[in-house]
């Protein structure tokens, strides 16, 4: 049974699975949920997210300042992170529910070295590059500690050049309504902030995914929805595209009209 307690930050999330008994490969976590939001209301809503399959919502925690909750969900099968988006529209309307996944807090150390053989991959780096950075000054280059030396400066060099685009690159507000809202931008300047964004950040196809959706809302963001749900690896120049496609229209309602009343029955 579902309980509600209250609280101004989530517990340990590894903890909170074993709290409520779930296996935490199957449990993600909702953030600002409406504490008026039923059960059904909050499983439907997850559900519309076609990756998580069937979801029973497993127990919630009030944030005291804000009134939102957290939720602790479950699904039926283990999780899949690269298909799950990083928000979901609530069903019922307004602002959209951040996803969490507990799947990486449960990774074992041994994940280390296969991330550090992903970042070599990614970077064309090599086990030599990596000696290569060792200090000369350290009489034993084999050792863990000049072996913990060069991965933390290749690491300093692979993840600046992405901090700072982080900064310069983090895309301003767009609704497709028309006309603009005040403190949003027009679908032109967005596309321009967007694809520089795409075309010069160093992150990875996720995470330019993820700043996309970050900045859209209403019915921008409900067409995003819909090419995820078709194709849950669609690029981010995808997401793009299909903005440019549903609110680029050059013509203007004149043009159509015009253009309308000119067609001849077939």
């Amino acid at each position: 049974m579902t309980t509600r307690k209250e609280s101004q930050i989530a517990p340990e999330l590894s903890s909170w699975c074993s709290k409520a008994g779930i296996d935490p490969n199957r449990a993600f976590v909702l953030h600002d949920v409406p504490s008026d939001f039923d059960l059904s209301d909050i499983e439907e809503t997850a559900q519309s997210v076609k990756a998580f399959g069937r979801v029973k919502v497993r127990d919630r925690l009030r944030d005291a300042q804000t009134g939102n909750n957290l939720v602790l969900c479950e699904c039926r099968q283990d999780i899949q992170p690269d298909r799950i988006p990083p928000h979901v529209q609530p069903l019922n309307g307004g602002p959209v529910w951040k996803i969490s996944l507990l799947t990486e807090s449960v990774r074992s150390a041994d994940d280390f070295s296969a991330k550090l053989k992903k970042l070599m991959v990614e970077e064309g780096k090599t086990i030599y590059d990596v000696s290569a950075l060792l200090s000369t000054e350290t009489p034993q280059e084999n050792s863990p500690e000049s072996i913990l030396r060069a991965v933390g400066d290749l690491l300093a060099k692979t993840m600046r050049p992405t901090s700072e685009n982080t900064a310069s690159r983090r895309l301003r507000i767009f609704s497709g309504h028309s006309p603009t809202p005040a403190g949003e931008e027009s679908l032109d300047s967005w596309v321009e902030q967007a694809r520089l964004m795409i075309e010069e950040c160093d992150c990875s196809e996720r995470e330019k995914r993820r700043r996309v959706v970050e900045s859209l809302k209403g019915p921008a963001l409900e067409i995003i929805q819909a090419v995820w749900r078709d194709n849950p690896d669609a690029s981010p120049e995808s997401y793009v595209e299909a903005l440019e496609s549903a609110f680029g229209s050059l013509e203007s309602g004149e043009d159509l009209y015009l253009a309308f009343r000119s067609l001849g029955q077939q």
